[in-house]
């Protein structure tokens, strides 16, 4: 099992390298209580598909294309663009699941929304970039081509208020943006994530029985941390549907969490879906 788990972990490093290479994903750091809030732009964190333009074709973040139709895409610029395939709060297995699609039907791809939220290689800081994409979806017409609002705070309590509203209307979280910051690949500290909990990836490398009415079926998965490599189980935030056929051994998923035991354990993981890696 531990030989598969290694061999798995390289066959999704090699898989994405080249595009890494290449790939203007800026991902984010966790926000905390070091970080001047008045220096940010903040905006909705969307829980959608990360979506990048390159220019002529839609890629998830680890490079694979994303086969839209193509009235979706034509009036899009030749030049990059980050965003989020979005539909509604709580529509994320929807969206992810026709993101993956061939040849997703128009009726499907009519309730999707281009949420973008930067244009990683034009020049200027954030708050310049913010400025041109804006101006860019306008210029664009299209309802399906949206520009995420960024807004400015000038304290915490501000800020909170605002995250309050968020996560009350069923939002994950907010980003920050550093407004003086320059486009920079891959994980960055100028770019945080600020959401109700931690969120991790774990890789799937055994199950647990279930009891009572989940007899028969999986009671928990058991996982190991991608990052520290500690094992534990995952069980609140299965749906019948997964415990009568759960993820694979080998898949990676993401659960999240409210802090860590002693051990370093998570506690009171719950899952949340299975990690993109289309």
């Amino acid at each position: 099992m531990r030989m598969y788990y290694f061999y798995f972990l390289a066959f999704l490093l090699l898989s994405s390298a080249s595009w890494a290479n290449t790939s203007p994903a800026q991902l984010a750091s966790v926000f905390n209580d070091t970080h001047q809030v008045e220096h940010y732009l903040v905006s909705e964190k969307y829980d959608g598909v990360r979506a990048i333009w390159d220019g002529t074709q839609l890629k998830t973040r680890r490079g694979n294309s994303i086969h839209a139709p193509v009235w979706f895409t034509e009036k899009l610029p030749n030049t990059y663009l980050d965003g989020e395939l979005w539909v509604d709060y709580g529509q994320f297995e929807f969206v992810s699941g026709l993101a993956r699609q061939l040849n997703g039907n128009d009726e499907d791809w009519l309730k999707v929304k281009y949420m973008i939220f930067d244009m990683p290689k034009v020049s200027g800081v954030f708050a310049e970039r913010y400025k041109k994409y804006v101006h860019l979806v306008s210029v664009l017409k299209q309802p399906h081509i949206q520009a995420v609002q960024q807004q400015s705070f000038a304290s915490r309590a501000q800020l909170d208020d605002y995250f309050d509203k968020v996560v009350a209307r069923g939002g994950e979280g907010v980003m920050l943006h550093l407004a003086t910051a320059t486009h920079l690949a891959g994980r960055s500290p100028q770019l945080l994530k600020y959401k109700p909990y931690s969120d991790a990836e774990a890789v799937v490398i055994g199950y647990s029985e279930g009891k009572g009415k989940y007899q028969g079926k999986t009671g928990a998965l058991i996982v190991r941390n991608l990052d520290d490599g500690i094992e534990f189980k995952v069980g609140s935030g299965l749906t019948d549907a997964l415990r009568a056929k759960p993820p694979k051994i080998g898949t990676v998923i993401t659960y999240r969490y409210q802090d860590k035991t002693k051990y370093n354990k998570p506690r009171f993981a719950r899952f949340l879906r299975v990690r993109e890696i289309f």
